[in-house]
């Protein structure tokens, strides 16, 4: 007869056994209940063009979905419900992202970069003015920088509501110009809102917007009265120039091949810690919770060491919150120091070159009303521009002359681009207006002002 000790171990296995198989019941349970409610949200999300069917296909599928797997002991029940779930995820594999559709005007225009040596000329970059958050003038520029100018980049977090999740977004310093803010988005059309749940079903194509600070940060603290900080990231300058080419390189292959955006595989925050993987390396690249939940993704950034650690992250984040100082903003004046003026009292910052300090200043001289301009008949970089009271220079053929009152220059290097403020309109004939001439403030057609 066995003793009580050699049967002991036998006993204590069976409740362990029992608990095991308890577990994998119950996680193969939920992967069957997963794989039922994603079909038929892959359903109610795909490009069926109705709404009402779609919804109604999608309960039908799940009602049967439900009832085949618990219910029914027919095995071809069982092969149809497989059958249909293979066929709805070729159905969704094939739903391709797409450049033609009717967007959002803040969306509408994909930026590109063209990239020679050590010059990088960004088109499509955004420099919207706001009177309401809805209510805009849209305006696209190029511009042109040097990644040997470039100094620091700044780390943006924005909550639009109180809670752990939040929009990031990077900002590239450089020494002789404005920031470079990119903020990585999805690209609504029109009528449509961003929903979690549908970014995860093929709704939103993905876009990188490019433009002033003064634009993608300002609407946010200044018309959609979301809470911004900004920190300044701890990074070797090569270590920054890459992860800006990455940027440039990522903005090009979204221009050449659209891509879906998605919430838990590719969104902003995921994109950002992505990139600065490959620009630092392996180092600290294990994933993070936070990654996701990326209200909190401040203080992963100053546990992993990439920002000021000099003070405790409480008092770093409380002096990070910019509000206070976009809110003296709201004037188009004061709207083109934003990026000074957002910096001033962020702990371990210089202010930047803003856009209204960023260029050196020739003396100022008028254009005599009886001279006339070059406007380009095509873009990108043709001839002289006017847009919005600005007359903008690059290099062109074609042209066409049309008269206008001009007063002072501003020469912006770099961007090859002059400013000028138009006074009027004043048709007549008139002596056209060369790019040497705007160039050459010492040229006798111009009169000198004060």
């Amino acid at each position: 007869m066995p003793s009580k000790k050699e049967s002991s171990p036998k006993a204590a296995s069976l409740p362990l056994s029992r608990i095991v198989r308890f577990l994998l019941r119950s996680l193969w349970s939920l992967v069957k209940f997963l794989v039922c409610i994603w079909t038929a949200l892959a359903i109610y999300y795909s490009n069926f063009p109705w709404a009402w069917p779609r919804l109604i296909l999608a309960v039908a599928f799940f009602i049967f979905a439900l009832w085949a797997v618990w219910m029914s002991r027919k095995r071809r029940t069982r092969c149809i419900f497989v059958a249909l779930v293979l066929g709805v995820l070729t159905w969704h594999l094939s739903i391709s992202p797409s450049h033609d559709r009717q967007w959002l005007p803040d969306v509408a225009t994909m930026p590109r970069a063209a990239i020679e040596g050590d010059r990088v000329l960004i088109t499509g970059y955004r420099d919207f003015a706001y009177r309401q958050w809805n209510d805009f003038d849209a305006n696209y520029y190029e511009r042109e920088v040097f990644l040997s100018h470039l100094t620091s980049v700044d780390f943006y977090v924005s909550y639009w509501q109180e809670g752990p999740i939040a929009h990031t977004f990077l900002s590239f310093n450089f020494d002789n110009a404005a920031p470079v803010c990119i903020s990585i988005e999805i690209r609504p059309e029109v009528g449509e809102g961003f929903a979690p749940v549908a970014s995860m079903f093929k709704q939103y194509e993905l876009i990188y917007v490019v433009g002033d600070e003064r634009d993608l940060v300002r609407s946010r603290t200044n018309f959609r009265f979301e809470d911004v900080y900004l920190y300044r990231i701890q990074a070797q300058p090569e270590a920054m120039r890459e992860l800006f080419m990455i940027y440039m390189k990522r903005i090009n292959e979204l221009s050449d091949s659209p891509e879906w955006y998605h919430l838990l595989k590719s969104n902003c925050t995921l994109n950002i810690i992505r990139y600065k993987k490959n620009a630092v390396g392996s180092a600290s690249s294990r994933f993070d919770y936070r990654h996701l939940i990326n209200g909190w993704v401040d203080r992963y950034l100053y546990e992993a060491g990439y920002l000021d650690t000099s003070m405790p992250f409480e008092e770093l984040r409380k002096k990070s919150l910019i509000n206070q100082s976009a809110k003296g903003t709201d004037n188009d004046i004061s709207a083109r120091d934003f990026s000074r003026r957002i910096r001033e009292s962020l702990p371990g910052m210089d202010p930047p070159l803003s856009s209204n300090t960023a260029y050196p200043t020739l003396p100022v001289k008028k254009i005599p009303s009886s001279l006339t301009t070059l406007l380009p008949t095509r873009p990108p970089r043709p001839g002289l521009k006017i847009e919005k009271g600005l007359l903008v220079t690059g290099t062109g053929e074609k042209v066409v002359q049309i008269p206008i009152d001009l007063t002072p220059v501003r020469f912006m290097p770099g961007n090859d681009r002059f400013a000028h403020t138009l006074e009027s309109f004043k048709v007549g004939p008139g002596i056209p207006i060369t790019e040497s001439m705007i160039s050459n403030h010492r040229n006798p057609g111009f009169e000198e002002l004060g």
